[in-house]
């Protein structure tokens, strides 16, 4: 049975509780199937499975959508029930910030203002200074983090090596719709013709997949795949698996980001680059 905690109290309380290996899974709630497979694996890598609902103010700029964030809690405590998560620790705003804004934030370095950091400015900052706080109060020997936010995961793999947070953190694949599209809490944003024209972001991918393995120009196919007629471009970039400069040749990564409609959607792909002849 999953039981329910929202404050720190009762959350130690059953932590102190569980022995054996105990892994975490946090999530903003509105949970999916991207969601359900983290729930999977950390239950298949753990004794004991914490799930964290929380809407974190502050990973949100103030022109985003903090206000009209879904918030499903009955139906994500069903998830994780299915999933055979033993706790939800679901804090309010204050319960999480009692000292209200914070004074001391996680510096997320250079890396924290690029791509997503460029974006969105201090969104960075928000994110691992909650992860930090629900890593602290959770205590888990394993967190479990998606790769569709793939900067957000190389980040907090950063932030736990740095800080020497004593963590393993496990990178889950992404799962996506039949169509291809990424699975998102905010893919209930999208009228029907803007679903469909979401579709070019993992079109594009696919494309720069295929490119470089073929030892063309990855960056460049997809850019030239994205249909901007349909959507707007924010960023598409190849690096390398650490979100630096891109390889001549093996592992990459490439990442897009761009707006649908009033939506804005992110993505990326490993890629395997192929040196040209």
């Amino acid at each position: 049975m999953t039981a329910l905690v929202h404050s720190r109290d009762d959350l130690a309380g059953a932590r102190a509780a569980m022995t054996g290996t105990v892994g975490v899974v946090m999530t903003m709630g509105a949970l999916h199937e991207g969601h359900r497979a983290l729930l999977r694996a950390a239950r298949e890598q753990s004794d004991h499975v914490i799930a964290t609902i929380f809407v974190n103010p502050l990973q949100f700029g103030p022109n985003e959508d903090f206000d009209r964030y879904p918030r499903t809690l009955d139906a994500d405590l069903a998830i994780c029930a299915e999933a055979g998560v033993d706790l939800v620790f679901a804090p309010d705003r204050a319960e999480m910030y009692p000292s209200g804004e914070p004074m001391v934030r996680v510096n997320p370095g250079p890396l924290g203002e690029r791509l997503e950091g460029a974006s969105r400015p201090g969104f960075f900052h928000g994110v691992l200074t909650v992860v930090l706080k629900l890593l602290q109060v959770t205590r888990p020997h394993l967190a479990f983090f998606g790769e569709k936010d793939y900067q957000q995961l190389t980040l907090v793999r950063r932030m736990v090596r740095d800080l020497d947070v004593p963590v393993r953190i496990v990178g889950v694949p992404t799962v996506r719709e039949p169509d291809g599209l990424a699975l998102s809490s905010r893919n209930r944003y999208l009228a029907p013709a803007e679903r469909q024209a979401a579709q070019t972001l993992s079109a594009a991918l696919r494309a720069g997949v295929e490119a470089a393995a073929q030892g063309r120009d990855a960056e460049a196919v997809a850019r030239a795949t994205f249909d901007s007629d349909t959507a707007k471009l924010d960023y598409l970039l190849l690096t390398d698996p650490d979100l630096g400069p891109a390889p001549a040749e093996g592992p990459g990564r490439l990442l897009v980001a761009a707006w649908v409609g009033s939506t804005r959607l992110i993505d990326n792909a490993a890629v395997e680059v192929v040196a040209a002849a």
